[in-house]
């Protein structure tokens, strides 16, 4: 038996090529005291992954050349010399681009029969924390607000304009297609959709937004915060969690210096402008765990998976979703036979 891997063969220089991953086999780990063989079920892709492979200053150090990619998983203990755990139980864990590991620590045990195990990695894991943290903590919505938030459909984003209608709040959701903008109103229940490929996509967003905006949930940049910006209302707030937009450019964008005219709109309204990562939050995951379980039986958040099968799929799937071609969380099916390994 065989250990199969994908690991960082080169440091990307703009978007990531198939030839920057490399995928490989090695001898299967074996679990020390203390430790626990992990079988990989499910991988998930995030774009923060784009940042590791840059050895770029950054607040996580970046995976080596020749090492693993790194990533969250969803995987079954298969040897067991931990007496926390036994054979068969299925973990949340941070094991990598890879069909199996070993660890000893920041693990975390999922009940299939709550919900599918692949939640843990979406709706019910990084993603949905990092908007449950974001929006509510940073954003602070409250009633009759207009919240927007761009990339809308993929994992966080569904999940900040679902919370913000359980606020009572407007919610205007970015994303890029008719289909994605559909699934908006009629899946998610967000009161506006707007297409940010239209050729009048500022005349349009600034349609959906009346009022204005008093919460802008960031995690793309680019075009979209261009067209959000001079619809920012006095006193709004604006939760940074990602910058998709910038992720692979080489370079500093042409054209005038904007920087005055953003501090003169964060002085004039009184702006509030946080960055954040989710790990800055983690005394909420109880909250965030009693919540969001709670809206999802009561039938107030809901949402999508775009599951591709095989590790080997792993690197054409994440170039794919910087590109926006995923509908959903995205997730590798690594291994999927029995029970724990189905969503």
């Amino acid at each position: 038996m065989k250990n199969q891997r994908v690991v960082l063969a080169s440091r990307p220089k703009g978007d990531p090529k198939a030839s920057d991953f490399r995928i490989e086999e090695s001898e299967v780990p074996q679990a020390k005291d203390g430790e626990v063989l992990l079988r990989t079920l499910f991988l998930s892709l995030d774009p923060y992954m784009r940042g590791r492979m840059s050895d770029a200053k950054s607040y996580a150090k970046p995976v080596q050349i020749d090492e693993v990619m790194e990533g969250g998983t969803v995987a079954e203990v298969v040897v067991s010399k931990n007496s926390a755990f036994k054979e068969g139980d299925v973990v949340l864990s941070y094991s990598g681009w890879q069909k199996y590991a070993t660890a000893s620590q920041g693990l975390r045990k999922l009940d299939p029969s709550a919900a599918p195990v692949s939640t843990a990695l979406g709706v019910l894991g990084m993603p949905g924390m990092t908007a449950y943290a974001g929006l509510l903590t940073i954003g602070q919505p409250k009633e009759g607000e207009t919240v927007c938030v761009a990339a809308a459909t993929g994992p966080v984003g569904s999940m900040v304009g679902q919370i913000a209608k359980i606020k009572q709040c407007r919610t205007v959701g970015i994303a890029g297609g008719a289909e994605k903008c559909k699934a908006l109103i009629e899946e998610f229940g967000f009161d506006a959709a707007v297409d940010h490929r239209s050729p009048q996509f500022a005349e349009e967003l600034a349609k959906a937004c009346p009022k204005g905006i008093d919460v802008y949930f960031e995690n793309v940049g680019g075009e979209v915060w261009s067209a959000v910006l001079p619809l920012l209302n006095d006193f709004a707030r604006i939760p940074v969690c990602g910058l998709i937009a910038y992720y692979s450019a080489t370079q500093l964008p042409t054209g005038p210096d904007r920087t005055p005219e953003l501090m003169a709109k964060v002085l004039r309204q009184r702006l509030t402008l946080r960055g954040f990562i989710v790990s800055d939050f983690a005394d909420q995951a109880a909250s965030f765990h009693r919540d969001v379980s709670a809206w999802i039986k009561q039938g107030h958040i809901k949402y999508r998976e775009d599951i591709v099968e095989g590790l080997e799929a792993a690197p054409e799937a994440f170039i794919g979703m910087l590109k926006g071609r995923n509908f959903g969380k995205l997730v590798v099916r690594v291994a999927g036979d029995g029970a724990s390994g189905r969503s």
